[in-house]
């Protein structure tokens, strides 16, 4: 008669991915799981589309370090007629011998091929019927994949496509309910919604741009990107006497209009308890958003006093991207200034308010900020 214990023998392989880890961590285990079967598989990797611009944006990968070829990147979808062909065909595309390309111009392309990888399958993903991205499965062989491997292969894959539906569907649910509360404000307060697209998109700007020297991952900076916006929903607990002020605030009124950053951490920890977020990998960096984007990188911000690197990265680039925007923008109050008139404000701002690297990172992009605020002109100067 077999023992209790004996029901207990087996290990689940893929129980690692019952537990709270991030994204990136979760495709860098399965891609071990595979290359025990697929030896030959390298590289797995995740781009996302942005339906709003058009681009296809590097999300996440389970290659280390310099080992991967492309990180930090965008491009237009238009661009890369093979992977369009992809949607167009709603089938994955195997190529067993990637030197059909060795012409090509794409710079995706071009940095697949500088690393040495001969042969890809790509997997078209989507949600409810409506294109999300791709995944990636690289190798530095020629001529790999067969059919009895691709059956195989498939399954992994709608594994990972489900892995990435539920995170994105954890992020949009998060981001509806705070962004509920944040529409709420905009009925009291000046900002216009093309304010939150730039300054989601300054954000980006610069984080890409500081992702070498301080170790953002494409994954960090998507949430950055998504959850910069959020820094102000704590206004929805600020008196419309002091929110819509035309004047100058008293002492007493700035006093209250400084506790909004208090108030949307909490306004952020009540949603991720409601709806059993509070588990979801990047979280922290909406929390620290809305908690420390008014705090100074010389102590003398609000509401802790932190200085220097005890301010998140996400929330000294968050303040960066609001000030610029607040600078450039026409208020009731002011004329907008010019992008130059801006930087040259934001760099006297350097080392007392704002964070350094976070300034010269979207100075040294100017052109793209440029683009940025033509894509996202306020209705009224249309």
């Amino acid at each position: 008669m077999e023992q209790e214990e004996d029901f207990f023998t087996h290990q689940d392989t893929l129980a690692n991915l019952h537990e709270n880890l991030p994204l990136t961590e979760k495709l860098c285990f399965i891609h071990q799981v595979i290359r025990q079967d697929f030896p030959f598989i390298d590289r797995l990797a995740i781009a996302l589309y942005d339906e709003k611009t058009e681009m296809l944006k590097t999300y996440t990968h389970s290659t280390e370090g310099s080992d991967n070829p492309v990180t930090t990147y965008e491009a237009l979808l238009s661009s890369a007629p093979s992977l369009q062909a992809i949607i167009e065909h709603r089938h994955p595309r195997l190529v067993q011998d990637l030197n059909i390309f060795s012409h090509g111009t794409h710079e995706h392309t071009k940095r697949i091929s500088a690393k040495g990888y001969k042969s890809s399958y790509t997997m078209p993903l989507y949600q409810s019927g409506s294109f999300i991205g791709f995944l990636f499965f690289n190798s530095f062989q020629k001529h790999p994949f067969v059919p009895k491997t691709l059956r195989q292969i498939d399954i992994y894959g709608h594994l990972i496509a489900l892995m990435v539906i539920n995170e994105l569907t954890a992020i949009r649910t998060l981001l509806a309910a705070v962004r509920a509360a944040r529409n709420m404000t905009h009925y009291r307060d000046l900002e216009t919604g093309s304010h939150i697209d730039r300054t989601a998109h300054y954000a980006r700007l610069i984080a890409r741009e500081l992702s070498p020297s301080y170790n953002i991952t494409d994954e960090q900076i998507e949430h950055i990107f998504l959850f910069s916006p959020m820094h102000d929903v704590g206004k929805i607990g600020i008196p419309d006497n002091i929110l819509r002020k035309p004047s100058k605030l008293n002492a007493a009124e700035f006093a209250v209009m400084k506790t909004h950053p208090a108030k949307g951490r909490e306004i952020i920890d009540s949603v991720l308890d409601d709806f059993s977020l509070g588990t979801f990998g990047h979280a922290n960096i909406l929390r620290n958003i809305a908690e420390y984007h008014h705090e100074a990188v010389d102590g003398s911000g609000y509401p802790n006093g932190l200085k220097g690197n005890e301010i998140p990265i996400e929330a000294r680039i968050s303040a960066v991207a609001d000030v610029f925007d607040a600078l450039t923008s026409r208020r009731s109050y002011k004329a907008p200034w010019s992008n130059d008139d801006a930087f040259t404000m934001l760099r006297q701002m350097s080392n007392s308010k704002l964070d350094r690297d976070c300034v010269e990172a979207l100075i040294n992009n100017a052109e793209k900020v440029l683009e940025i605020q033509q894509r996202f002109r306020d209705n009224d100067l249309i």
